[in-house]
């Protein structure tokens, strides 16, 4: 069980060319987190090499107080050990919370801020950290991360904010326990066309298009999911995606529409980061049927899923078009034939 506190410094990146008018002053941050570290109870931990998991208080500048104000946000993360050195510890960083802005778009008194155009976002974090074990219980930490502020297209405009740090701290351990054995996951290896789940995962979500202050449009979605487990630390799922956003019937809206001409189908692949119940996603789909190509033709997921032992899945993922984003899939399923999982 450990504690740390990290001093943050980094900056705005300005992705897109009509946010050269952000990044104006040096972003400084601080980051208080708790974690400990998964002890081998589980026969997973040991595939992970007994990850981390915890939280974090995060708190920022944002690089330009007048226009963006101050962030602030908690994030659970998980660190994924990249190697055994007793004295130089090496992990990968992801994490995922809620984060607050203290200063969004406004059409009359901050019309610049054409990043943030809602108080409560999405909080993302991702990276690499290195402890140096000075004792026992003391420690050096220092590391280099994204952090990323959006509201998944709620509400535009919403370019999102990615910072790029580099950080220094202090950790300090209250105990250390030696991590227990139990035997690893077994993953029967089969044909590549046997055992794949089908998981039906029924979306809502709403999307708002320019101009700003405009009309907020459900989203409704239907994704078949087909899923496999090849080894403890690898998973693959292939999807039809069935698509019917409203938002479309606002885009050129010249162009005379019906309820079927913008029902989107799209066809997806990706790669399932298995964590017991829980897990990552990451994939690419294209769509089949896109009737007025609003955005590009390519669409993708990132985001995570936890599967209950009875079946039930709870959905959390961000569907975007390469960097910009499309809007957030909150979403049950449930998968048919669904075995449980080994803690």
């Amino acid at each position: 069980l450990s504690f740390q506190l990290k001093s943050k410094n980094g900056f705005l990146a300005a992705h897109r060319g009509t946010m050269s008018h952000l990044p104006k002053d040096r972003v400084s941050a601080v980051e208080l987190s708790l974690s400990k570290r998964l002890n081998g109870s589980g026969n997973w931990h040991q595939a992970y090499k007994n990850p981390i998991v915890g939280a974090t208080l995060y708190f920022s500048n944002l690089g330009n107080k007048e226009i963006l104000g101050y962030g602030f946000g908690a994030y659970g993360f998980i660190e994924f050990p990249m190697s055994r050195n007793k004295k130089l510890f090496l992990t990968g960083h992801l994490g995922a919370g809620l984060g607050g802005v203290t200063k969004v778009f406004d059409q009359e008194t901050n019309p610049k801020n054409v990043a943030m155009s809602s108080h409560l976002n999405a909080l993302l974090s991702l990276g690499i950290n290195s402890r140096w074990n000075l004792s026992p219980k003391h420690g050096l930490v220092l590391g280099v991360d994204m952090t990323h502020f959006s509201n998944g297209a709620s509400k535009v405009p919403n370019l999102g904010l990615n910072i790029l740090n580099l950080s220094l701290g202090y950790a300090y351990t209250f105990k250390y326990q030696q991590a227990g054995y139990v035997e690893p996951i077994h993953i029967e290896k089969t044909p590549f066309f046997r055992n794949w789940k089908y998981t039906a995962i029924g979306i809502i979500s709403s999307k708002e298009i320019f101009p700003t202050t405009g009309k907020n449009y459900p989203v409704y979605a239907l994704s078949n999911v087909l899923y496999k487990r090849f080894r403890p630390k690898v998973g693959m799922e292939v999807a039809l995606d069935l698509i019917y956003k409203k938002a479309l019937f606002g885009y050129r809206d010249y162009i005379p529409k019906t309820e079927w001409t913008i029902f989107q189908v799209g066809a997806y692949v990706g790669y399932y980061l298995p964590l017991n119940r829980f897990g990552f996603v990451l994939g690419m789909g294209r769509y089949l049927k896109d009737r007025y190509d609003a955005d590009d033709e390519f669409y993708h997921r990132v985001g995570m899923r936890y599967r209950f032992d009875n079946g039930l899945l709870l959905n959390l993922v961000l569907k975007s078009h390469w960097a910009k984003a499309d809007y957030v899939e909150w979403g049950v399923g449930y998968t048919f034939n669904y075995s449980k999982q080994k803690k």
